[in-house]
């Protein structure tokens, strides 16, 4: 394949899934009123497990508490980002939270609910290590929201055996 067909099978990707994505989030947006839309919500738990996986209890029951308790501090960081941070998220969430989006965009073609941790762990390498900037990018956000909401809490700290930072 030639450096310039595969230019444009590139950019033309690109301009599918961006127009899927736009569609995708007028008809089923990520964030409802600045939150969490029931189906990004499923998403973000899928992708916590996968991400945080090592770093969270082990009893299911406690896993549970601590996916919910990150879900929520998760929902109340993304309420207070600029609204143009909110849109572009919203449309990544929709996009992904999509069964087209999920499949053909992260390459899972098995339902965020359903998919186990070391698949969804797959995924989300697949889409680090992918060769488009765009999918490079929603790994990025994907991690970095998911870390930055559950270590902020001190009680996450505890299943480490982090201490917490020392007085000065």
């Amino acid at each position: 394949m030639q450096r310039r067909t595969l230019l444009k099978l590139g950019l033309g990707a690109g301009v599918v899934l961006a127009i899927a994505g736009g569609g995708a989030a007028l008809w089923q947006p990520g964030l409802r009123a600045g939150h969490l839309s029931e189906d990004a919500r499923v998403l973000m738990r899928a992708v916590a497990r996968a991400v945080l996986d090592g770093a969270l209890p082990a009893h299911a029951a406690l896993r549970e508490q601590a996916l919910d308790a990150h879900l929520q501090r998760l929902d109340a960081a993304i309420a207070a980002f600029p609204a143009a941070t909110r849109a572009e998220l919203s449309q990544l969430l929709a996009l992904l939270s999509s069964a087209p989006g999920r499949v053909v965009f992260v390459g899972l073609n098995t339902p965020w609910p359903q998919a186990g941790v070391a698949e969804v762990q797959r995924s989300l390498q697949a889409l680090r290590l992918s060769s488009l900037s765009l999918k490079q990018q929603a790994y990025h956000a994907l991690r970095d929201l998911t870390n930055a909401a559950y270590f902020s809490d001190p009680s996450a700290w505890v299943h480490m055996g982090y201490p917490g930072p020392l007085d000065i």
